[in-house]
């Protein structure tokens, strides 16, 4: 056999070609016959495919083995100085200079960056000392007490020289004292003994000389019938309680006398004539329904506030006679008062003007002035009460046809 090859001037070239050996004719006819049988059965096509993908991985896996060989050995040997180096410190033995500390970095949930905008804790305030409030329009002393999780009386109790136990005299721009617990202030006199004001206020001398913010103690304080505390002192009773001076029975009191400062400008002297009250009432208003505060004696609000408008009418709710009539000091403004000779009294508060005088008669019905503003009110209302000289304040309620 030959094998025919051109040369390079074009003529054809043969050369003689060896004949196969045994070994590979064995070989050849072995594999010719598996072909065809491959091809028998249909998976000629399927054979082809599936030798042409294991030569695709088998190159991929050697180009791999080629590029790892010449190039990650050499990035290993040009990397930055062994370990060693480091655990030594830097060239020449000398220490190693860290760069400056920037802050760790920011993990969710456990660390906090450095350049945090948290502003510092707020210094915790004593816990014995008083804030101030300014109350806005709208306020109330049932509103205020709970905004600082107090009971309503101890904004009275705290505030007397203000409010006088009245918590319809509060209005805008009035400036309250907040204590930080439940309490009563009580300003010392002249002859107290500890044990008696603390029996008075419903506390131990333990509870007044135990309150930092009172500065008293056991040495200080010496004989606790006659302590040494300076009259006009100040003092606070944490958990204490009082009753409210009532100095509405006072304004209506006929018998008092002229002097009292309780009375004031609207005083009048005693009446001996006038009127019988039939027993039965009307509203006092032309309203007929509540601004404010109803009747709650917890606070020392021994009336109803009526809601209206600046001028609206005001009407006696029985027959009787004037027996105050003008300027109250105490918060309530302008305030009319009618005896009605039956054992009861009403009272008419925070009146813009009056149109009776002291010993008046009136019958059920007259005008006797207007709705106000007066006083420490915070809107017009008329505030409205109603005594029995045996029985103390009533609720309005049960007498007006609500």
């Amino acid at each position: 056999m030959f094998d025919e090859f051109p040369s390079p001037d074009g003529e054809k070239i043969f050369e003689k070609k060896s004949p196969p050996s045994q070994q590979d004719q064995t070989n050849q006819s072995g594999w010719n016959a598996i072909w065809e049988r491959i091809s028998k059965f249909g998976l000629s096509d399927i054979a082809l495919r599936v030798g042409s993908a294991m030569m695709t991985i088998g190159l991929v896996g050697l180009v791999v083995w080629v590029m790892r060989g010449n190039f990650v050995d050499e990035e290993i040997a040009n990397a930055s100085p062994e370990p060693a180096a480091f655990a030594a410190g830097g060239q020449n033995g000398q220490p190693l200079e860290l760069p400056a500390f920037e802050g760790v970095s920011e993990v969710e949930g456990l660390s906090k960056s450095a350049d945090s905008h948290t502003s510092a804790p707020v210094a915790a305030a004593s816990r014995t000392a008083f804030t101030e409030y300014a109350v806005v329009e709208g306020d109330t002393i049932y509103g205020i007490a709970e905004s600082f999780g107090l009971d309503p009386e101890t904004l009275l109790w705290t505030n007397y020289e203000i409010l006088r136990d009245n918590p319809a005299a509060i209005y805008p721009g009035q400036v309250l004292k907040i204590p930080p617990v439940d309490g009563v202030l009580y300003t010392w006199h002249e002859g107290d003994g500890l044990n008696g004001v603390a029996n008075g206020l419903n506390v131990t001398t333990e509870d007044i000389l135990s309150w930092e913010g009172n500065n008293l103690t056991v040495e200080s304080v010496g004989d606790f019938a006659n302590p040494n505390i300076e009259p006009g002192t100040v003092l606070f009773a944490p958990g204490g309680s009082r009753y409210f001076y009532d100095w509405t029975m006072s304004i209506l009191a006929r018998e008092e006398p002229a002097e009292s400062a309780i009375w004031g400008d609207g005083r009048c002297a005693p009446a001996t004539t006038g009127p019988i009250g039939t027993g039965t009432y009307i509203w006092p208003t032309t309203e007929h329904y509540l601004s404010g505060y109803d009747f709650s004696p917890a606070i020392n609000h021994y009336g109803v506030d009526l809601g209206g408008d600046l001028g609206n009418p005001l009407y006696a709710v029985d027959n009787g006679v004037i027996v105050y009539a003008g300027w109250n000091d105490w918060g309530y403004g302008n305030v009319v008062a009618i005896d009605h000779g039956n054992g009861y009294q009403t009272l008419y508060a925070h009146l813009d003007s009056l149109n009776v005088g002291c010993g008046s008669f009136v019958t059920q019905g007259d005008v006797i002035g207007y709705m106000g503003n007066t006083g420490n009110s915070s809107g017009p209302h008329l505030h409205f009460e109603i005594i029995g000289e045996s029985y103390g304040r009533q609720n309005p309620r049960h007498y007006l046809p609500f």
